[in-house]
């Protein structure tokens, strides 16, 4: 069931003083490809998806945010002026972007506030993006004046991400939340923060999430320690190579040049980022020219990198991946930091029943579980509903 602002406001009036505030939303994403390349500079290919989060908010004239998570049944208040903040995961998000935000000039006040969100957690669609947005654009909507870019917005969530909650995520997720378009992907160089629409309107083929159920943590060594391998690879080259600032610079025949000097496994690890920073551009390419069968090969060689290369896949989404492959699926890969999730699949609109029908089926016997489906539409970003 879609996420209305009705949910949101009946809990809103239900847990405060039965006034109403300002009601935000911020979406989730979807990434076609370019996965893990953000944080070395590369390029990304995300849209924003119609499922997100919805934050009622209203000033309360106070120095306190009160703030109500519809879906954990959790309340949690918390001082702006408090250096530490709260203890709870979710709570540090918004206090994360308060303080950024406020560090960034914009007067943040505290504030009631109840949420909530209708991305399916741990499925890689960035439901931790989606909160950082809706709260960077409300505090930029109530108290900003509108003086803080899109793009400073989407920093906030990266800043919040790497200082209050210890994951190191590039800006893609954010970027994706605060700038979606309906309609539309859209290409982002994360070096100089430069970005292009695609329209989306792929005739004959629907992109469709497969879900393992199967729950991710980013925030955590599995994710830095990637992020990590690149960057020491990347100064190894730059002794060679002074023009070499990150990976995105980096080409297989520099890194063969060094293997002697880096791990096997820091290797390979940078030999997926500069493979997939092409695969990226040639996806571009082929959008243009509408060679959707180039779009799904160059997603299949993703997934094989980053289950083979990167080692952020599991069993059950190289298996989901098996599935598309013996189904004549035109593109399947891994979505997401890994580690579980969701994959992503181009499929063609004859085959897309019979696919969902065999990947349910085989799942199950299999794991016991069904996946979820879920069929992406490309929504819009960050916004103000009432």
């Amino acid at each position: 069931m879609k996420l209305t602002i009705e949910d949101v406001r009946s809990r809103f009036i239900e847990h405060f003083d039965g006034t109403t505030g300002s009601v935000y939303a911020s979406p989730g994403r979807i990434n076609l490809i370019g996965e893990h390349t953000d944080y070395n500079n590369g390029f990304v290919f995300p849209g924003a998806v119609q499922q997100g989060m919805i934050a009622e908010i209203k000033p309360n004239g106070t120095r306190n945010v009160r703030a109500y998570s519809i879906d954990l049944k959790d309340y949690v208040e918390f001082s702006l002026d408090d250096e530490k903040g709260p203890k709870a995961t979710w709570a540090r998000y918004i206090f994360g972007v308060c303080r950024e935000m406020m560090a960034l000039g914009v007067p943040v006040q505290g504030f009631n506030t109840a949420f909530a969100g209708d991305v399916p957690l741990g499925a890689g669609m960035s439901s931790s993006a989606a909160l950082e947005s809706c709260f960077a654009f409300a505090c930029n909507d109530l108290w900003g004046e509108n003086k803080i870019s899109k793009m400073d917005l989407a920093k906030v969530g990266q800043a919040t991400e790497h200082k209050y909650i210890g994951c190191n995520c590039g800006i893609m997720d954010q970027f994706a939340s605060v700038h979606g378009k309906a309609g539309s992907l859209m290409r982002l160089d994360c070096r100089s923060g430069e970005f292009e629409y695609f329209p989306w309107n792929p005739k004959g083929y629907k992109l469709v999430l497969v879900n393992s159920c199967v729950k991710h943590e980013l925030a955590g060594s599995p994710y830095n320690d990637r992020r990590l391998s690149c960057e020491r690879v990347a100064a190894v080259i730059a002794k060679h190579h002074p023009e070499v600032e990150s990976l995105r610079d980096a080409s297989y025949e520099m890194l063969e040049e060094v293997k002697g000097e880096i791990s096997e496994e820091d290797a390979k690890r940078a030999a997926y980022v500069i493979g997939e920073r092409d695969r990226v551009l040639a996806v571009c390419e082929a959008l243009e020219k509408g060679d959707y069968e180039t779009v799904g090969e160059k997603m299949y060689e993703t997934h094989h990198g980053l289950s083979k290369e990167y080692e952020v896949s599991c069993e059950e989404l190289d298996f989901l991946n098996d599935i598309a492959h013996e189904e004549h699926v035109t593109g399947s890969r891994i979505m997401g930091g890994g580690f579980g999730g969701c994959t992503i699949n181009l499929v063609s609109e004859e085959l897309y029943d019979n696919f969902v029908k065999v990947v349910k089926t085989k799942f199950k016997e299999k794991y016991g579980k069904e996946p979820i489906i879920i069929d992406v539409v490309i929504g819009d970003g960050s916004r103000k509903l009432c």
